[in-house]
Formats: structure tokens, sequence, C-alpha cells
């Protein structure tokens, strides 16, 4: 699943290609992906402008003059710009048709991405209304994390990966980002210091901004709207590397899952 530094990468990408362009029609191929596409969609797009693309934990927001567009690229989603009349692939299930033929095209295999509508706010959507701060901000601190995990007895990756909690954390860089901070993800949130939060929110961030760096991180199909990998996969010191030495201290990486997520650590540097 694309996470937070891919789908910045993609909002990077997206901005000075479609900001200013004016909507001309929307084909929409597969009427349903996640949930259903609102079946108005053609008529509340076509004549929108598109104001700014930003980014809201892993969702991308497409603001309108009338409203904005909601984006989630679920398992493998992708976005790309395309010039001209290029024929749509299986998978591409929604085209955003664009004044200076140009268009906005959703492709996505497995369908568990989104494509929503809002003449709101889109931060109030029930979708966004519930996530915590952005990781990046001074708002996702150390006292934050310190006293929002008090009494609480998850696990400490579980913790900074609930989005009511901080806002777009997701598997990978969770990994990552405690294994920078020396601790062990099976720790229980209440028990970590303020100390420790300090190094781990400071991991966090620097570990998210290394990953938008490198264009995010391709471990099965992420791409960009360029349709280019993510290179922080040669960076990950724990990720994906169950049984293979620790690049600190040769001890070998820890693999453990539990339900639908890995959790890589390595015991000896992780306590």
């Amino acid at each position: 699943m694309p996470e937070l530094p891919e789908v910045e990468t993609i909002r990077c990408g997206l901005e000075p290609l479609i900001v200013g362009k004016r909507i001309d029609r929307v084909i929409v191929r597969t009427p349903k992906l996640r949930w259903p596409i609102p079946a108005d969609l053609s008529r509340m797009l076509c004549g929108q402008v598109i104001r700014s693309v930003e980014r809201r934990a892993k969702y991308l927001v497409f603001r309108c003059h009338g409203g904005s567009m909601i984006i989630h690229l679920g398992m493998s989603g992708r976005l790309r710009v395309i010039s001209g009349a290029v024929d749509p692939g299986k998978h591409d299930h929604i085209d955003i048709v664009f004044n200076n033929n140009t268009s906005l095209r959703f492709c996505d295999p497995r369908r568990f991405g989104a494509l929503l509508w809002s003449a709101a706010d889109p931060l109030q959507h029930p979708l966004l209304i519930n996530s915590g701060p952005e990781p990046l901000t001074m708002e996702m601190s150390a006292t934050y994390l310190y006293e929002r995990s008090r009494g609480r007895r998850v696990s400490v990756k579980q913790f900074i990966m609930d989005h009511r909690v901080v806002s777009g954390v997701g598997n990978i860089y969770a990994n990552e980002a405690l294994f920078a901070a020396r601790i062990n993800p099976l720790t229980p949130a209440g028990r970590i210091s303020r100390e420790r939060y300090q190094r781990l929110a400071s991991a966090i961030k620097k570990t998210l901004r290394k990953a938008i760096a490198a264009g995010g991180t391709t471990v099965r199909d992420f791409q960009n709207e360029s349709g280019d990998p993510g290179f922080f996969q040669l960076k990950l010191k724990v990720y994906g590397r169950g049984s293979a030495p620790c690049f600190e201290c040769g001890h070998a990486i820890r693999c453990i899952r539990k339900g639908q997520r890995s959790t890589f650590y390595c015991p000896q540097c992780q306590r």
C-alpha cells in the first residue's frame, strides 16, 4: 500500500501538471472501487478548476472552486497524467480529462482505492475528521506521543500506526523509525519514557523526510505519476530483511507476523 512518502511524492508530481486546469469531462469505466463512485461525479466535476493538490494522511485532496475530490490509492492504485488519446488498460478505471488534452488516469488492479467528492470542507469528511496530527508537523512531538500513550497497553508500533494518534505512519516507516530510535516495536506504548519518545518522534520525522526525498519506497508495485519507482527501499535497515544480519550489530533481523502485517526488528539493537 502506498504510504505517506509515496502519496506525498505523487502529490508533488501532480501539482504542477494539473493545478489551474479545467475539467472538461470524466470517464468512469468501473463504477465501484472500494466504495461506489458517485453517480453524478461527471456533473459535479465538469467545469471545475483544480485549485490545489493537498495530502492529508494517505489521502490526496484535489480542491476545486465548488468542492473537493478525495482519492485514496488503496493497495495498488496509481495516478498518472497522460497526454492525448491513450487507450486504457484493463485496470484503468477513471479518466479526468482536462481542457489542455491531458487526463488524470486512475489505475487500480485490486480496486481497493477510492474516489469521492465532498462539497463541504474535505478535512471534515468522515474518512479524515478523526485523523491525528501530521507526523511532519510540530504537533507531532515527543510530549504529544508521551501524553497520548499513558496507560496504553498496545505495542508502541501499533500505537504510532493508529491514524487517530498519528496521521499516516504506515508499516514500512514504523519499522524503520523504531529501529532508528532503538526501541523494540513490541514494547507497550505506555511504558516508553518521555526521553525515548523524543528519539522516536525525531526518528519518524527523519525517516519520512528521507523517504520523500528518495521518491518513496517500491516494495511491490508503487510508481509515481510518471511511472517511475521509488528508491528508499535501497536504504531500508530492517523492513523486508528478516533473518538478514543487522547493519549495526550483525545480529539476525527478526520478523514476526500479526494479522496482515509483518514487524521487523533487531533484538540486539532495539530494547
